[in-house]
C-alpha cells in the first residue's frame, strides 16, 4: 500500500462471517463475505511491501491513442432467450346435451296437475317467510335497476366520429411469401380467395410461356392457409396444369378448375386431391381454358368459361357430360370468332356478363337472348391487345375496369365508343389489375417488371398513388380479400406475395362514394359531349362526300362500312375541299356579273330638293390569285 496511507486490518473470527475493514483517513470500505464461500483460514502475518515487477511508462504509447469523449458503449443486460414451438396432443372436444324438466315440487305435488301446483302456490304466497324474502330482494333489485338507469354501462362514446386517415401516407407491408415447394419453376396463374372471410387462398400452377413444359414439372396447385408458409393445407392433382380456379361462393369446399388441355374439372376437398368429376374432351374447350366464373343462380351450380378458341361455354357442375349452352364470340356475324381470355360477372346484374377478348376488345353479353347470336349486344373497343383483367366496380357496376396491353382503361355502359379515364402508356407489359372491395376509388395494376401499382382516384388521377417493388420477377395475377386489407400477388416464379394494406388504403373514406359518383358522371358527360361532335363532324364530311360524288349514286354512293375507314375519311376530307373551292369560284363568278351591270345601268336622276351625291371615283385593285375575298372586291 502506499505510504502515505494508513490501512488497518481487523479479523473478526466467528464461523459465518469474515469482515475485513480497510481504514483508509475518513472513508472507509466494509467488505462482507460469507465464512462458508471461501476455503481455508487465512492468517496475516506482518511482512515488508516487496516489489516484483516493475513496468516504467512509456510516454511515446501515449502519441497513439485517441481521446474519445464522451464515450458510448453498449451492454445487454438481459440474458439470451431463446423461442421454441411443441405440438401437444390436440384437445378433443365432446357434446353432450342434457333434458331441463320443472322440478323442486315436494313428493305429494303432481306438477303435471295443474289445479295442485296453483293451490301449493297459494298456500306459499301467504307464508310470511316468503313475503318476507320477496320484501327484501324487491329493495335490492329497486337498487340495481336505478343504478343501471343513471349509468350505461354499454353506451359508446365515440359512435357518431368517423375515422380520419388524411395523415397517415398509404403503404402497403409484406406479411409473407408462399413459395411453389416444386424445384422446377411454375407461374401463379390464379388466385382465389376463401368465401367465408377465412384467411386461406387457392392457387393454380401452370406452365404460360407457349409450347414450354420442362420435363419433371409437377402438374399439382395448392391451398395455402395464410399464417403457414411452409407447407400447403391441401394438394390438388389435376390431369393437366390449371390455369384457373374458383371456389363456389355457396359451398367454400368445392373449387372448379380449368385445364390447359381446355378440360373442366370440379374438386371437393372433403373427397380428397383428385377431382370429382373432369368434362369429356370432346365436350371441352379446343384451347386451354383462360378464365371460370360463378354466375348468381339459385343452385349454386353454373359456372361460366372461357378458352381461346372463340367459345364461352355454360356448365353445370352437378353433371359435367357437356355444356349447358355454347356462345360463339362472334360480334360482327363474320363466322371469325373472337378468343376469351377474361370474364366478369356482377351479381346485381344477373343477366348480363362481359367477355374480355384476345384481340382488345369487351363484349356484353345477355345470357337471357334467345339465339346464341343475339346474346352478344355490344362491344368496346381500345386495347391492343389481350385484355388480360376485367372487372365492374363494386360499389357502380355501370363502370369498369380492363387491363391490357400497355394501360389500363375504365368504361362506362353508357359510353361505348370510348373509355371514360384511361393511363398513359406503361414502359412494362400490364398483367393483371383488380378494384378494391372496400374502396370504390381505389384498384390495383400488376406489371412485368414486378411492380403493383395502387391508384386512388380520390388522391390523384394521373399517376398511382404509391409504386411497389414486389419481386424482381414478373408479376402475373393479384386478387384482393375481401375484408380489403389484404392483396395476394402471384410471380412467374411461383412466388405467391401476400402484402398488407395500410388504413388509409383499405377503410372507406368520408364522403368518398359521392366524390367518386360525381367523377364518373362528369367523365361520361364530357365522353358524350365529344362523341356528339364527333358524330356531326362524320355527317358533315359524308354529306360533303355525296355532294361532291354526284348525289351519292358515283363512287361515294356504297356503303360506308366497305374499305379502310381512314383511306374513306382521307377521301371525304378532300372532297369536302374541293367542294368548297368550286363554291368560292361560283360565287366570285357571280359577284364579278353583279359589278359588270352595275357599270353598265345610266345614273339616275336626282328627285326635286334633294342634292346629287358627289362622284366617287373606282378604284381598282390588281387581285393576286390567291389573295382573299376582301381584296378581290373594288375599294372605293
Amino acid at each position: 500500500p502506499p505510504n502515505d496511507r494508513k490501512w488497518l486490518l481487523i479479523y473478526i473470527g466467528d464461523e459465518k462471517f469474515f469482515n475485513l475493514l480497510i481504514a483508509n483517513m475518513e472513508i472507509q470500505y466494509v467488505y462482507t463475505k460469507k465464512r462458508s464461500e471461501f476455503g481455508k483460514q487465512a492468517n496475516f502475518t506482518d511482512k515488508s511491501a516487496e516489489l516484483n515487477f516493475d513496468v516504467p511508462p512509456d510516454n511515446s504509447l501515449l502519441e497513439q491513442y485517441v481521446e474519445k469523449n464522451p464515450c458510448d458503449l453498449g451492454i445487454q443486460c438481459v440474458g439470451d432467450m431463446s423461442e421454441h414451438e411443441v405440438n401437444t396432443e390436440r384437445y378433443e372436444t365432446e357434446n353432450r346435451g342434457m333434458n331441463h324438466v320443472e322440478g323442486g315440487w315436494p313428493k305429494d305435488i303432481n306438477p303435471a296437475e295443474v289445479e295442485q301446483t296453483i293451490r301449493y302456490r297459494k298456500k306459499v304466497e301467504k307464508d310470511e317467510v316468503y313475503m318476507q324474502t320477496i320484501m327484501n330482494l324487491g329493495k335490492k333489485m329497486e337498487y340495481y335497476i336505478k343504478l343501471n338507469n343513471v349509468i350505461d354501462i354499454y353506451e359508446e362514446y365515440f359512435a357518431n366520429t368517423s375515422d380520419s386517415f388524411g395523415d397517415e401516407p398509404p403503404s402497403a407491408k409484406t406479411i409473407n411469401i408462399l413459395r411453389d415447394p416444386n424445384d422446377v419453376p411454375r407461374s401463379v396463374a390464379h388466385i382465389s380467395w376463401y368465401p367465408d372471410g377465412t384467411r386461406k387462398l387457392a392457387a393454380a400452377y401452370g406452365m404460360l410461356e407457349f409450347q414450354k413444359s420442362p420435363l419433371g414439372m409437377c402438374l399439382d396447385s395448392y391451398i395455402w392457409e395464410v399464417d403457414n408458409p411452409n407447407k400447403p393445407e391441401t394438394v390438388l392433382k389435376p390431369s393437366s396444369p390449371m390455369l384457373c380456379l374458383e371456389y363456389n361462393p355457396k359451398d367454400p369446399h368445392l373449387l372448379i378448375g380449368g385445364y390447359q388441355n381446355g378440360q373442366i374439372a370440379l374438386f371437393d376437398t372433403r373427397k380428397g386431391s383428385h377431382p370429382m368429376e373432369t368434362s369429356p374432351v370432346e365436350h371441352s374447350h379446343k384451347d386451354p381454358v383462360h378464365k371460370v366464373i360463378f354466375p348468381s343462380s339459385k343452385t349454386g351450380s353454373d359456372v361460366f368459361s372461357t378458352s381461346t378458341d372463340g367459345m364461352v361455354f355454360l356448365w353445370d357442375i352437378r353433371k359435367l357430360v357437356e355444356p349447358v349452352e355454347a356462345i360463339p364470340m362472334d360480334f360482327e356475324k363474320t363466322g371469325r370468332l373472337l378468343g376469351g381470355i377474361s370474364l366478369e360477372f356482377e351479381s346485381t346484374m344477373p343477366t348480363k356478363f362481359m367477355v374480355g377478348t384476345e384481340q382488345g376488345a369487351v363484349l356484353s353479353c345477355n345470357r337471357k337472348a334467345k339465339t346464341p347470336a343475339e346474346k352478344i349486344v355490344g362491344q368496346f373497343t381500345g386495347h391492343h391487345g389481350p385484355i388480360n383483367a376485367l372487372q365492374r366496380n363494386p360499389f357502380y357496376p355501370k363502370q369498369f375496369l380492363s387491363v391490357g396491353d400497355w394501360a389500363f382503361r375504365i368504361w362506362s355502359e353508357d359510353c361505348k365508343e370510348c373509355p371514360i379515364m384511361w393511363s398513359p402508356y406503361h414502359t412494362a407489359y400490364l398483367t393483371d389489375g383488380c378494384w378494391s372491395p372496400t374502396r370504390p376509388g381505389v384498384f390495383f395494376v400488376t406489371k412485368m417488371n414486378g411492380t403493383l401499382d395502387i391508384w386512388d382516384l380520390v388522391f390523384k388521377q394521373k399517376s398511382p398513388t404509391i409504386t411497389l417493388q414486389v419481386c424482381d420477377d414478373m408479376l402475373h395475377s393479384i386478387r384482393m380479400h375481401d375484408g380489403g386489407k389484404l392483396v395476394a400477388c402471384g410471380s412467374q416464379q411461383g412466388n405467391i406475395t401476400l402484402l398488407e394494406l395500410s388504413s388509409s388504403l383499405s377503410a372507406p373514406q368520408q364522403n368518398e362514394k359521392n366524390v367518386i359518383n360525381m367523377i364518373f358522371e362528369r367523365e361520361v358527360k364530357r365522353e358524350k359531349i365529344l362523341e356528339g361532335r364527333r358524330r356531326e363532324l362524320k355527317l358533315k364530311l359524308k354529306q360533303q362526300g355525296v355532294a361532291a360524288g354526284g348525289g351519292g349514286g358515283g363512287e361515294h354512293g356504297g356503303d360506308d362500312d366497305e374499305g379502310d375507314p381512314v383511306e374513306k375519311a382521307e377521301e371525304d376530307f378532300w372532297n369536302g375541299i374541293s367542294q368548297a373551292r368550286k363554291d368560292f369560284a361560283a360565287k366570285e363568278k357571280k359577284r364579278a356579273e353583279a359589278s359588270g351591270m352595275a357599270k353598265s345601268q345610266p345614273t339616275p336622276i336626282p328627285e326635286e330638293g334633294v342634292e346629287p351625291a358627289a362622284s366617287k371615283p373606282e378604284v381598282s385593285v390588281p387581285v393576286d390569285a390567291g389573295g382573299s375575298t376582301e381584296e378581290k372586291e373594288n375599294t372605293s
